[in-house]
C-alpha cells in the first residue's frame, strides 16, 4: 500500500516538473517584453499578471520618477484614464439594479434642457459610445480650460449646443461626452458627487485603499509622476485639471488594486451576474452589425477567445488591462509616460498566458510553389474591403486594395497564414470555392475570392528639403491625440501620440501617402505666409482636420 501510494506520488511529482518549466518559460518570456519595453533609467511601468484568482506574476520596470532617480515599484500609483469608464458603467448598472434608472431612460430625464436636436438619446447609447452626441476631447476649445476646474455642468455646457456627429445607434464613435453626462447622471439620482459615488460604493467596499479621484494638489503616496516626449527628450506631463476628465477618465490606482476590482466583478460583488453579462455584451447598431463594444469594456478576441479589455490615455500616463473571461485571467499594465503604451503588449501577455501566444516566423512551414501558389488572387471581404494575395520569390504577401504596403504571410498549415508578431492570421479553404477568413483582434470576416487585378500603386514623387522643411511642427488631431512632424535625412515622417514614427510619402507638393497604413495627409498652407495652417487625414472612409499648433 505504502509503495502504491509512494509510486503515485512520484508519478504525479515528474508529471508537475514540466508544468513548472513550461510556467517559467512563459514567466521569462514575459519579463522578456516587458523589459525590451521599459527600459530601465527611462519612464517605467508596472505589471500584473494573474490566473486562477492568483498572482502569477508582478513587477515594475523603468522610473517612477526620472528627476530624482527613483526606480519604479509594483505598490506606484497611476492615473487609469479611460479604465475609468469600466467604474462608471457599473456605477449605472448599479443604480439599475436599484431601481433608480433605466437603460432606455432618455437623457432629457436628467438633462431637461439638453438640446437632442430631434433625436432620442438613451444611457444605452451613452454607454456604448452610439450617441452621436460631439466628444468634447475633439473639440478644439478643450485647451482654452483644459487647466480650469469646472463643475460637470459647466463641462457639458462646453459641448451640448455641437452639431451631433450622427443619429444616436447609427455609428459607433469612442466619446468621452457620453461617459461625462453619465457622470453627471449618478450625481443627480444619488445627491452625491461623482467622487463621493465611487469612494464609498466602489473603493471602501472593495477595500481599494490605493485608489482614488484624481487630484494634482493632494499628496497621494507612492504616486508616480507623470511624463510625455518633447522635442529633446522627456519632459513633465502637461497640467491638466482632473475635473475635465471627470466620469470619463479621472480615476487613480494601481495594478493590485484593479486585479481586486476585476475579481470583484468576475465574482458580482458589486452587481449581478446578469448586470455583468450586460456590461460584457458586444452590442450592436441600428443595422445589426457589432461594434465590439459593452458597457465600459471593449468585447474583442485572442485567436478565437473572447476578451473584455481596455485602456487607457491621458496626460502622462497610459493604461491598459485585458480579461478572458474563460481562461480567468487579467492582464494589467500602467504607464507613467503618454509616449510608450502598453496596449501591444498586454494582448500579448495574455495571450502567452492563455496558451495562444503568436507563433514566430521560425515556426512556419515550408510549402512548394504549388501549395503557395493556390491561394494568389483577390478576396473581397464581407466588410467591404479587398485584400490582394500575391506571390513573390516563394513568398505570399497580403495587401489591403485601400493601402499602400505588402505584408509578408506565413504558413503555419498548408491553409492557415499568419502575419509576423501580429494576432490577424488567414485560414484559406477552397470548398465549395475558394474563400478566406481573415481573424484579428476585433472578429473575423469572410472574404471570396475573385481575380481582380490590384490597381497601380500611388506614384511617390520627391520633394527639395525646403519644402518638406515648412510642414515640420507639431499638429493637434485632439486635446490628446498630438501628430508630430519630423524630417531625417530628407525624409519626412509622421508620429501620434503613444504610436510609431511613420515616413510619408509626396504625392504632391502638399499630398502624402503612409504605406505602414492605408491613408493619406494633405497639408492646407495660408496664401499668405505659404505655411501650413492644418492637415487633413483621411483614413478608413473618416476625415480629420489636425491644426498645427507649434
Amino acid at each position: 500500500m505504502k509503495k502504491t501510494l509512494l509510486k503515485n506520488y512520484l508519478f504525479l511529482l515528474l508529471l508537475a516538473i514540466p508544468l513548472l518549466h513550461y510556467a517559467q518559460n512563459d514567466l521569462t518570456e514575459i519579463d522578456n517584453l516587458m523589459s525590451e519595453q521599459y527600459k530601465e533609467n527611462a519612464s517605467g511601468a508596472t505589471i500584473l499578471v494573474a490566473k486562477d484568482g492568483e498572482v502569477v506574476f508582478r513587477k515594475a520596470y523603468g522610473k517612477a520618477n526620472l528627476e530624482l532617480n527613483v526606480d519604479m515599484k509594483p505598490e506606484n500609483v497611476f492615473e487609469i484614464g479611460s479604465i475609468t469608464k469600466q467604474f462608471t458603467a457599473v456605477g449605472v448598472l448599479m443604480l439599475l439594479e436599484e431601481g433608480k434608472l433605466s437603460l432606455e431612460d432618455e437623457i432629457t430625464k436628467y438633462l431637461p434642457e439638453y438640446p437632442t436636436q430631434d433625436t432620442k438619446i438613451t444611457i444605452h447609447h451613452l454607454l456604448t459610445h452610439t450617441s452621436g452626441i460631439k466628444s468634447y476631447t475633439s473639440m478644439p476649445s478643450l485647451q482654452e480650460y483644459a487647466r480650469k476646474d469646472v463643475t460637470p455642468m459647466e463641462l457639458i455646457d462646453s459641448f451640448k449646443n455641437e452639431p451631433m456627429d450622427f443619429k444616436p445607434g447609427e455609428q459607433y464613435l469612442y466619446n468621452n461626452s457620453g461617459y461625462v453626462i453619465l457622470g453627471y447622471i449618478i450625481e443627480k439620482i444619488t445627491g452625491k458627487s461623482y467622487e463621493e459615488f465611487i469612494q464609498k460604493r466602489i473603493f471602501d467596499k472593495l477595500n481599494m485603499n490605493n485608489s482614488y479621484y484624481g487630484s494634482k494638489s493632494t499628496l497621494i503616496e507612492n504616486r508616480a509622476n507623470g511624463y510625455q516626449q518633447g522635442e529633446s527628450g522627456y519632459v513633465n506631463a502637461n497640467y491638466l485639471s482632473m475635473t475635465i476628465p471627470y466620469a470619463a477618465g479621472s480615476l487613480m490606482s494601481t495594478v493590485d488594486d484593479l486585479f481586486t476590482w476585476n475579481t470583484a466583478i468576475r465574482n458580482h460583488k458589486l452587481i449581478s451576474k446578469e448586470s455583468t453579462k450586460k456590461a460584457f455584451t458586444n452590442y450592436t447598431l441600428n443595422n445589426g452589425s457589432p461594434i465590439n463594444y459593452g458597457y465600459g469594456w471593449q468585447t474583442v478576441q485572442i485567436k478565437d477567445v473572447p476578451v473584455i479589455a481596455h485602456g487607457g490615455g491621458i496626460f502622462g500616463y497610459t493604461s491598459q488591462g485585458v480579461y478572458v473571461p474563460s481562461e480567468n485571467v487579467y492582464v494589467i499594465i500602467l504607464t507613467n509616460c503618454n509616449c510608450n503604451s502598453p496596449s501591444e503588449i498586454a494582448y500579448k501577455v495574455a495571450a502567452i498566458a492563455i496558451g495562444k501566444s503568436n507563433p514566430k516566423v521560425a515556426d512556419a512551414i515550408k510549402l512548394n510553389k504549388e501549395q503557395l501558389q493556390k491561394w494568389v488572387g483577390a478576396y473581397k471581404f464581407e466588410d467591404g474591403t479587398t485584400r490582394f494575395i500575391t506571390l513573390e520569390d516563394h513568398q505570399l504577401y497580403s495587401q489591403r486594395m485601400d493601402g499602400n504596403t505588402k505584408f509578408k504571410i506565413y504558413p503555419i498549415s498548408e491553409n492557415q497564414f499568419f502575419f509576423a508578431d501580429s494576432f490577424s492570421e488567414f485560414i484559406f479553404s477552397d470548398t465549395p470555392e475558394k474563400t478566406a477568413i481573415f481573424r484579428n483582434q476585433n472578429g473575423e470576416v469572410t472574404g471570396v475570392w475573385s481575380d481582380e487585378k490590384m490597381p497601380a500603386p500611388k506614384k511617390e514623387i520627391q520633394l527639395p528639403e525646403e519644402i518638406l522643411q515648412t510642414y515640420i511642427g507639431t499638429y493637434e488631431l485632439t486635446p490628446n491625440l498630438l501628430v508630430e512632424i519630423t524630417l531625417e535625412d530628407g525624409k519626412i515622417f509622421a508620429q501620434p501620440t503613444n504610436q510609431s514614427k511613420a515616413e510619408l510619402f509626396a504625392e504632391s507638393e502638399r499630398d502624402f501617402f503612409l504605406k505602414v497604413v492605408p491613408a493619406t495627409i494633405t497639408f492646407t498652407v495660408d496664401e499668405t505666409t505659404k505655411l501650413p495652417i492644418s492637415f487633413t487625414l483621411s483614413q478608413g472612409g473618416r476625415e480629420m482636420v489636425a491644426k498645427k499648433i507649434k
